[in-house]
């Protein structure tokens, strides 16, 4: 029955929504010339760019510090068995050394635009050391006073429920599709995250509805073809993340969804 509704449901909330997506700079804007992805540059010109958000990725070390990388392995170390000694020396392609998260927090807070800075706490190797990379990311950003400037996002449950128990008012989305969204609002994600094809899979697409029915925003991840943001700017999702944010501004300009602000 709730299905059905939200199947009904679906078409009339995208008309609603149409005029309401913005963009989210996967790893930065690393595409600009001197920025690499994660890097402190990449921050910056996402920044420069006054996208909604600039996605980074978070591993907690051995010893407690928070360092922003995708991989688990960045030149043959191990972030999350390494300590910070180990991590401050590596080199990203654009010279930058490997930042930590509070390098980012800085940068974020010194900004005078409305940019957030989505954080992704990866995948730990435990349950454990998931809530603990969660607790330590909330502590670092109340630290620094920019809660109001920082989303988070992950594809471990734990993580994002120990955001949600760190700090109850955090927007916090959820990156798999183990769960609906209902199941999701009920553990105090206030958003999903959904790779693109769980909005075309028959099983799934009815999802954008239920999340928006409970209030949810949603997002979806990563989109860098023309067609695909235009079809996702279509079914009326909030966000949509992209290594490619100038060329999806433009489209979203096209459409008639959101300004575009790039020179």
């Amino acid at each position: 029955m709730k299905r059905t509704f939200l199947t009904f449901l679906l078409p009339l909330i995208a008309v609603h929504t149409l005029c309401a997506q913005q963009v989210i700079a996967h790893r930065g804007y690393w595409k600009h010339e001197g920025a690499t992805q994660n890097s402190r540059a990449s921050l910056q010109y996402a920044l420069d760019l006054n996208v909604y958000g600039s996605e980074t990725d978070v591993w907690l070390t051995a010893d407690g510090h928070i360092m922003v990388n995708h991989d688990a392995v960045f030149d043959g170390v191990e972030i999350e068995k390494a300590t910070y000694e180990q991590c401050k020396h590596l080199t990203l392609k654009n010279g930058e050394k490997m930042p930590e998260l509070k390098d980012f927090l800085q940068i974020l807070r010194q900004h005078q635009g409305s940019t957030k800075l989505i954080i992704e706490i990866k995948r730990h190797s435990t349950p454990e050391r998931n809530r603990e990379a969660a607790r330590q990311a909330v502590a670092e950003v109340r630290r620094y006073g920019v809660e109001d400037k920082v989303e988070y996002i992950s594809f471990d449950l734990d993580a994002c429920t120990a955001v949600v128990q760190s700090d109850p008012r955090a927007k916090v989305a959820y990156l798999g599709w183990e769960y609906t969204p209902c199941r999701l609002f009920s553990e105090g994600c206030t958003g999903v995250d959904f790779e693109k094809n769980v909005f075309r899979r028959p099983a799934t697409r009815h999802w954008l509805a239920e999340a928006k029915w409970l209030g949810m925003t949603v997002n979806v991840w990563t989109v860098n073809k023309t067609s695909a943001m235009e079809e996702m700017c279509k079914l009326g999702v909030d966000y949509i993340t992209t290594d490619e944010p100038v060329a999806c501004m433009l489209t979203l300009k096209a459409a008639g969804a959101t300004p575009v602000s790039a020179d």
